[in-house]
């Protein structure tokens, strides 16, 4: 144990109430301030410490808006301040404070002279911990919400493939059987036209499959999931998409993975939409221990400064979210007349994000 001397101790004590952060009050038996800290003035305005210097009892009342209960998060009664037998070491007390309205703070009050019945009443501001641990609720609550999406989705994808297409080919099967059969020439026709509707359909099904959820996703990885998205794009729309890929068939998180193939999704799409362009260029790679997305077109770009971009902005805001809930960094980089850059780098945990499992699933 470290010893000091009681000079040593008596300075240190006092420099700790002169210099802490936390605002310290200390109390008489009768319940009157008898000497409270810098850090303690600069939260009270000053008729409170006018009352306070005058030995007003209630004093603390004018500022204090209630302490948090097991049964209220706001209330005065059972009062800290009445029970002057019970020690509180932390409570969670709210203050009306100068210039910055009710503030939040974790509290102790207990006695620390037994003899002269003198408390301390000590307050350490919880702002900043609060609005962390709200920003951490919101992105967990988006990141459920985002879960609970993806689950959907690919619940409805393999009902569809697997459910809806397979009826509808066995119904496709059926009606090719009638062609066989003695029918004449314009029910022939008609079976002809209803089997080419139902074709469309099946195919129209099995895209809407897809894009719910491509099984490629989950079963094969990032990279396969990519050359079967991108080469219907070709088909569809005409667009060519360069795509090259350096992970060799690794496998990352599935969390990862979604975030990754709906940015890029989506940065295709606009380039489709809005650029005017008929190539686009998708680098996917690993760099400085992160998973690095490049999207790039030469189209007509856009104003980056526009507080409503062409189209709803909310493809844009929906990238942004899902790159900040992986923890990534999104990069968006266009101007009129000169293109559009995506970069997306979500770092790799060690240990944690990279997967070496080429069968994983």
């Amino acid at each position: 144990m470290i010893r000091v001397s009681d000079a040593q101790l008596n300075d240190l004590l006092l420099k700790l109430f002169e210099n802490s952060a936390e605002a310290i009050f200390f109390f008489d038996r009768h319940g009157k301030v008898i000497a409270l800290n810098h850090a303690a003035e600069l939260i009270l305005d000053a008729e409170v410490l006018d009352r306070m210097a005058a030995g007003d009892k209630e004093a603390i009342c004018l500022t204090c808006k209630g302490y948090t209960s097991e049964q209220e998060m706001q209330t005065c009664m059972s009062c800290y301040m009445k029970n002057p037998q019970q020690d509180i070491s932390s409570f969670q007390v709210y203050l009306d404070t100068k210039g910055k309205g009710v503030i939040p703070y974790t509290a102790s009050y207990q006695t620390i002279d037994v003899e002269n019945g003198i408390r301390v009443f000590m307050l350490r501001d919880l702002t900043k911990q609060f609005k962390t641990q709200e920003m951490l609720n919101q992105k967990m609550m988006m990141k459920n919400v985002i879960k609970a999406q993806e689950d959907e989705r690919k619940r409805i994808s393999r009902e569809l493939h697997d459910g809806v297409a397979q009826e509808m080919l066995s119904s496709l099967v059926e009606l090719r059987v009638l062609k066989y059969m003695n029918v004449d020439q314009e029910v022939l026709q008609k079976v002809q036209q209803t089997e080419g509707t139902l074709m469309r359909l099946l195919d129209d099904i099995r895209h809407l499959s897809v894009e719910l959820r491509p099984a490629a996703l989950d079963d094969l990885g990032l990279e396969a999931a990519f050359r079967t998205h991108f080469k219907w794009i070709e088909k569809n729309y005409g667009l060519v998409v360069h795509f090259t890929s350096e992970l060799e068939s690794k496998r990352f998180e599935g969390e990862v993975e979604t975030v990754v193939y709906r940015i890029c999704q989506e940065a295709v799409f606009n380039a489709l939409k809005y650029a005017d362009v008929d190539e686009v260029n998708v680098r996917l790679f690993e760099e400085n221990e992160a998973l690095q997305l490049h999207v790039a077109d030469q189209g007509a770009g856009f104003d980056l400064n526009i507080v409503q971009p062409k189209g709803t902005g909310l493809g844009l805001y929906g990238m942004r979210e899902r790159a900040e809930l992986a923890e990534g960094q999104l990069t968006i980089a266009s101007a009129p007349g000169k293109g559009t850059r995506i970069q997306l780098e979500i770092p790799l945990r060690k240990g944690g994000a990279l997967v070496e499992d080429h069968n994983r699933g």
